[in-house]
């Protein structure tokens, strides 16, 4: 992500309607967030975050180091065929798999679901709060297996926002928490998400690292990485929108780092993020809750920073499809005061990235069967052999627009405009 630099002074102004700031705003970001913002809750936020920054009273100024290496441990791991077919010793791992979803792709989630099920796994699904369908659909699907659960809240997360680390966090403690959960690994997908390789591979590879966190940092200049990743801006989320709100310093005494937002994470780890009441991670929790992107960079950088800081190997087990010249086109800008990259979709012909031949990777993104389902049906084969003769549907995709539960609320603009026009060419008839 990168965006605008610089904040000029401005003189306090009250909001078209009536909402006067309890302190006297300065910057031209804070000024521009409030004159925008449409709800007067929203605005109050802003104000209330911006005068406790003004004051000094909101970002940490220093935070406590813990880990004893100078520079930045990230060793790589490289991928051996004939020892990853020799068996680990101590018991297989298990994993939680979070699953984070949004839209309305419930078949694509199903096989996902089936790629990756296995008994011995545990499951825990967010749903958009935004996605009403999706969750009833995944509520029932959920109810057939003991090791799947839904979340019982639900958060809207946007692009960018600080919502998904606060998403993150409490599903952490749930799966924590969840009584005969016996998990080593925590492992997140998206419903974009499919493995490259199988179960017992990954099983196998995880159980000879077991005590390895993997985050694939951003592999460039820090100073640099800070710019383009607004960490050195300050935001606010409300009316779902990421809110830039003027300049701040990064915290003294650590090493801040950051990269992909899609990690393995040892139980170990989450519970220290979780439970711990060390500073260090009190005090990036402050810093994150005002931060764009923050799922991005506060485990990286809690990690680095922590006692377990040599448990870090930078790769995160999977294979992204980056096209920066494609897919950086500021296309986030009406949720989030700056601008963003995502990842492009996975075609056949990108089949040769996903076998990767020396790194260990276990899953790829993206892939959306709306564009293109033959890469999915190549991968299935190259995992798991043909499908039964026979099979129904193999080719085809379908994915719901309306469900009469939501009403024509639940439509959008373009939507219900082509449902009205095609009821009216068939009373013509």
């Amino acid at each position: 992500p990168h965006g605008d630099t610089g904040s000029v002074e401005g003189a306090p102004q009250p909001t078209d309607n009536g909402f006067t700031p309890k302190c006297e705003i300065v910057g031209k970001d804070a000024l521009s967030a409030l004159a925008r913002a449409s709800s007067k809750q929203c605005q109050q936020e802003i104000a209330n975050v911006v005068c406790l920054h003004q004051a000094g009273n909101l970002m940490p100024k220093a935070v406590p180091r813990h880990c004893q290496l100078a520079g930045k441990m990230s060793p790589g791991i490289q991928w051996d065929e004939l020892r990853a077919q020799q068996p680990a010793d101590g018991p297989p791992v298990r994993i939680a798999y979070m699953l984070v979803v949004h839209g309305r792709a419930i078949r694509q989630l199903k096989r996902l679901l089936k790629a990756v099920y296995h008994a011995q796994h545990f499951f825990y699904i967010h749903v958009d709060k935004r996605s009403n369908y999706l969750h009833r659909e995944v509520v029932e699907l959920a109810r057939q297996y003991d090791n799947v659960r839904v979340t019982p809240w639900r958060m809207v997360t946007i692009w960018g926002g600080a919502s998904l680390l606060r998403m993150y966090l409490r599903s952490m403690r749930d799966l924590l928490e969840v009584p005969g959960w016996a998990w080593d690994f925590f492992i997140n997908l998206s419903a974009t998400d499919y493995p490259t390789r199988t179960n017992e591979e990954l099983v196998t590879f995880l159980s000879k690292n077991r005590d390895k966190n993997f985050l694939k940092s951003h592999g460039r200049d820090n100073s640099r990485f800070i710019k383009k990743q607004g960490l050195d801006r300050l935001f606010h989320e409300c009316d779902s929108h990421m809110w830039r709100l003027g300049e701040r310093q990064i915290p003294a005494g650590i090493v801040v780092d950051g990269g992909s937002d899609w990690f393995v994470l040892t139980r170990s780890f989450v519970e220290y993020v979780v439970y711990t009441d060390d500073p260090l991670v009190a005090q990036l929790r402050q810093f994150y809750t005002y931060t764009l992107l923050p799922a991005e960079s506060f485990f990286h950088t809690v990690l680095e920073n922590s006692p377990a800081c040599e448990s870090l190997v930078d790769n995160n087990l999977r294979v992204t499809n980056w096209n920066r010249r494609l897919g950086c086109k500021c296309q986030y800008k009406h949720i989030v005061d700056w601008c963003g990259c995502s990842p492009n979709d996975f075609k056949p012909q990108d089949f040769h990235r996903l076998q990767q031949v020396s790194r260990p990777t276990f899953f790829a993104r993206k892939f959306e069967s709306t564009v293109n389902q033959e890469v999915l049906e190549i991968l299935d084969f190259h995992l798991y052999g043909s499908y039964p003769p026979g099979t129904p549907a193999l080719k085809a995709y379908w994915e719901n627009t309306y469900d009469v539960a939501d009403g024509p609320s639940g439509l959008s603009d373009v939507m219900l405009t082509a449902y009205t026009a095609f009821a009216r060419l068939s009373l013509r008839h």
